[in-house]
């Protein structure tokens, strides 16, 4: 498929810091870099989009709304640095509680929607956080898989990824540098 480069990423401990189940916008903090980086993409149009798990809606710890007000705030913080989101997609469910599904990451539902609504081509694609769920549909769309060894990183999970061909990096920064350097080939699983 032949369509526009995409930066998939995970927003918790990869765009904003992780305070698990964050629910209100003045506890939105971006982490060093992370608005530089999405500027870098959007800069050499590469199309940002957020695909996140959040359990904490299913678990009935933060509501649709707000949801939608920490990703506004996301939104404001990362304009601050001139960047931009394109497109958030989001799986509210969790297995234990809501039963299984085909959203919630690393299944490829919201992948999927997201390659077609924005006319995206997965294999020049990068997918990037911080737990190896979120760079493993990159191997599925033959895109740069990027895992960010964050403190919410379990020590296996970057062994894992490595052994699965992502590249281990230590921040969206290096990610991003490396995807623009190098292109869609240089991680690819």
């Amino acid at each position: 498929m032949s369509g526009r480069r995409a930066a998939f990423l995970d927003r918790d401990g990869t765009i904003i810091e992780d305070i698990n189940y964050i629910a209100h916008p003045s506890d939105v903090s971006l982490i060093a870099g992370a608005g530089d980086a999405i500027r870098a993409l959007n800069e050499h149009d590469v199309a940002v989009v957020v695909v996140t798990n959040q359990s904490g809606i299913a678990r009935g710890l933060v509501t649709p709304e707000q949801y939608e007000a920490v990703c506004e705030r996301t939104s404001e913080v990362l304009a601050a640095h001139g960047a931009h989101i394109d497109a958030t997609y989001f799986c509210p469910h969790h297995p234990a509680v809501s039963g299984p599904c085909d959203c919630r990451k690393p299944g490829r539902l919201l992948y999927d929607r997201a390659l077609s609504d924005l006319g995206l081509d997965g294999a020049a694609s990068m997918f990037a956080g911080d737990r190896l769920r979120d760079v493993l549909l990159a191997r599925t769309f033959g895109g740069s898989a990027f895992l960010i060894r964050a403190a919410t990183t379990p020590p296996d999970e970057a062994d894992r990824a490595a052994e699965a061909g992502a590249v281990v990096v230590g921040s969206l920064t290096d990610a991003v540098r490396r995807f623009l350097r190098t292109g869609a080939e240089a991680a690819a699983p």
